[in-house]
């Protein structure tokens, strides 16, 4: 994820990932944003909640994509309260989707350049979705990753993952693969978190802080 800068308005860099399991959605990214070449900040949660049951992952530029969750999360309130009931993960991420087209298109000197992966749990089952920059939406039945480091992450999950996978499996899987992705790509890194959503819960269940100090 990036924070804007002046000198270079236009780089982008995370990793980001979504595992379909059998059981639940597996989601994580890591913790860095960077402004260039600057590391802006080491401590960046980029999974996020945008209902109990739903979940996102944000990659691109750091100012479009919180507003645009924030603004998600209260327009997915706002419906719960007005139609009392909760939206289906379909709907969220339509929603979602329509949002990144009309913020990528409106007129202005810094592209509004936004990548989420949606994942989540509603009465009709998992389902697990790329919310595309460009605002192209798809269905996702086995794993995605988003952000520069999502090659190395690719090559782990092309190589390791398994149709039909559990949740408890797919965990130490995506921590591999953000792993693969912090070692090489340097807008990615200082820790990972790791957000399992079953039918019962959407929780945190492995969250690493990567100090790099050295003492003496």
């Amino acid at each position: 994820m990036i924070k804007m800068d002046s000198k270079d308005i236009m780089k982008t860099g995370t990793t980001t990932l979504g595992i379909f399991c059998k059981d639940g959605i597996v989601m994580g990214a890591d913790r860095r944003t960077t402004a260039g070449g600057l590391i802006a900040n080491k401590k960046t949660q980029k999974v996020l909640p945008l209902t109990d049951q739903i979940w996102v992952t944000m990659a691109g530029t750091a100012s479009d994509a919180q507003l645009l969750i924030r603004l998600a999360q209260s327009e997915l309130r706002l419906r719960r309260i007005r139609s009392g009931r909760s939206c289906t993960i379909k709907e969220a991420a339509y929603f979602m989707s329509r949002m990144v087209y009309n913020n990528l298109r409106k007129p202005s000197i810094v592209p509004g350049v936004s990548h989420f992966l949606l994942g989540g749990f509603d009465h009709t089952g998992y389902y697990l979705y790329d919310v595309f920059p460009d605002g192209t939406i798809t269905e996702i039945d086995d794993f995605i990753s988003s952000g520069s480091g999502s090659v190395m992450v690719y090559g782990v999950l092309e190589t390791l993952f398994t149709p039909g996978i559990t949740t408890e499996k797919a965990v130490p899987l995506a921590v591999k693969a953000i792993n693969a992705a912090m070692q090489r790509d340097t807008a990615s890194g200082n820790g990972l978190d790791i957000i399992v959503i079953t039918k019962d819960s959407a929780k945190k269940v492995f969250e690493k802080e990567i100090n790099t100090n050295i003492t003496f």
